[in-house]
């Protein structure tokens, strides 16, 4: 009975543990089913990696980074280790390729970015210039004394005086002259024939004591010895020098007076270096002067004197100016303009588009859809505001006249040009503004979307900083003075500065956080 018992027992306990089994395979079997395709791909899908197509793009994917860490790249996306934001792909043919940046049209619209078009414009080369009165160098006369004697009496007195020609300047008195008019006197006195080579003679002495022909036909008509010299000006104008004075001896030869005659002027036009390939002898020009109102004065470029002023870098164009009733006097400034010349048509950008960096010359030219490039560029002629492009553009292109130098928030050409000509994907770091106590600074606005004022934690939604490169974005700060929190609440509109530099912790510190409209 007992053994029938545990026979029964057993035979149970089998069943028992088949039927479990096939019940837990029966449930096995169909909860994979259940799952189906869906969930069979989910196990075998694999993550995107650099060099896949985007499909949401079309675009094939070069690598993910972080625009606030541009120099870190990674492979996969993902959350960034550095901000509390997504990691942004890189396409192929993007802001990355070489020579090129791209940016936001709503990040060109706060850096105030205007382009202008390249095309054929007929320059002239109209310069004006200022430029110094001086006396004409080649209407000049010195007066010498002809003869050894005495000043006895001088009748122009002091420098600068105005004198007309003919006019009598000063009375010498030659003991040389007695000798050799009473000679040739006694010669003519003599009686008989014969005495014209005596009387020649006596003449040719009287040159020699240096009497003019006039003295000389003025003694023989006269009869009378005459021991005194007058002096007169050859030419009319001013007495710009003056070496005599009253009972003075002088010799033969010794300078008495320089005349400077004023009918014409010289003007000497400081011309830039740069300009003066433009300026030629016998260029027409036109000078007006304050002490000749309303009156223009015709001339031209006598010439272009061959030497340059270290200080200005100019060189003098020397002009011959008319001086009606000798009213332009040396020292005098007149503002020169040169006759422009008419040129054929050629190539221009506005002169504000070049980017001179001293061993070339740049523009950044936009290439639609928010790209820019920079390229090399011959410059020939400025006039108006537009300058000459003899070499690197085409008409139709589009230049960058405004903000050339924010295109990579970079406020110096050096950064600038150098990193916009990087090989493809080489990162860029941005300058930053002028650092006071050591520390830099950022400024920026946005909205509050999270405090946490126990922790000094702050969350904004904030628009893009230019100078550290950042777009707009969400992301959260720690605030150095967790006080200032307690006056913030969420949704609010404010104004903040942040370090340039994160803390050891990895976060971005605000020093100051205020309200819009409040200077933090």
């Amino acid at each position: 009975m007992k053994a029938k018992t545990l026979v029964v027992a057993l035979v149970v306990a089998l069943l028992a543990g088949g039927g479990g089994y096939a019940a837990y395979r029966l449930g096995m079997n169909r909860g994979m089913h259940m799952a189906g395709p869906a969930d069979s791909t989910q196990t075998t899908a694999r993550p995107q990696r650099a060099g896949d197509v985007d499909p949401g793009t079309g675009k094939k994917v070069l690598y993910w980074h972080d625009p606030m860490v541009p120099g870190q790249r990674f492979d996969k996306p993902g959350k960034s280790p550095f901000m509390d934001m997504q990691l942004v792909p890189v396409y192929e043919g993007g802001a990355s390729q070489e020579g090129a940046v791209a940016i936001d049209p709503r990040v060109q619209q706060n850096l105030g970015i205007r382009t202008a078009e390249v095309r054929p414009v007929a320059l002239t080369t109209g310069i004006e210039v200022v430029g110094s009165v001086a006396y004409n160098e080649r209407d000049v006369a010195v007066v010498q004394a002809r003869v050894n004697g005495y000043v006895e009496r001088l009748l122009v007195r002091a420098p600068l005086d105005p004198v007309r020609k003919g006019q009598a300047l000063a009375e010498l008195y030659a003991p040389d002259w007695v000798a050799a008019q009473e000679e040739y006197l006694s010669v003519k006195r003599m009686p008989g024939g014969g005495l014209e080579g005596l009387l020649d003679a006596a003449r040719q002495r009287m040159r020699l004591a240096g009497m003019t022909e006039d003295q000389i036909r003025l003694v023989e008509s006269s009869g009378k010895v005459h021991a005194r010299l007058v002096v007169t000006a050859p030419l009319g104008g001013v007495i710009s020098e003056l070496n005599a004075r009253e009972g003075m001896t002088v010799m033969s030869g010794a300078p008495l007076f320089r005349i400077n005659g004023l009918g014409t002027v010289w003007v000497n036009a400081e011309v830039p270096e740069s300009q003066a390939s433009f300026v030629r002898p016998g260029v027409a020009v036109e000078a007006r002067a304050v002490a000749l109102t309303g009156t223009a004065l015709k001339g031209r470029v006598n010439a272009l004197l061959p030497d340059v002023n270290p200080t200005t870098r100019t060189l003098k164009a020397r002009i011959e100016l008319p001086n009606p009733g000798n009213r332009l006097v040396p020292g005098m400034f007149v503002t020169v303009s040169f006759a422009p010349e008419s040129r054929q048509e050629v190539l221009s950008v506005p002169t504000e588009a070049v980017i001179r960096t001293g061993t070339r010359s740049v523009v950044i030219v936009a290439q639609g859809e928010g790209k820019f490039s920079v390229v090399d560029v011959e410059v020939g002629m400025e006039s108006n505001g537009q300058s000459e492009v003899r070499k690197g553009l085409q008409a139709g292109q589009k230049v960058v006249v405004s903000g050339q130098f924010l295109l990579d928030s970079e406020a110096n050409l050096r950064g600038s040009t150098a990193r916009m000509s990087e090989m493809p994907g080489a990162p860029a770091t941005p300058a930053a503004p002028a650092s006071k106590g050591g520390q830099t600074n950022h400024r920026g606005t946005g909205t509050v979307t999270e405090i946490d004022a126990a922790k000094g934690h702050v969350q904004l939604d904030h628009g893009a900083i230019p100078s550290m490169s950042w777009p707009a974005m969400q992301m959260g700060f720690a605030v150095s003075d967790k006080a200032v929190l307690a006056r913030l609440k969420k949704g609010d509109k404010v104004e903040f500065e942040v370090r340039g530099k994160p803390n050891p912790q990895g976060d971005y510190v605000i020093e100051k956080i205020a309200p819009a409209g409040n200077k933090p």
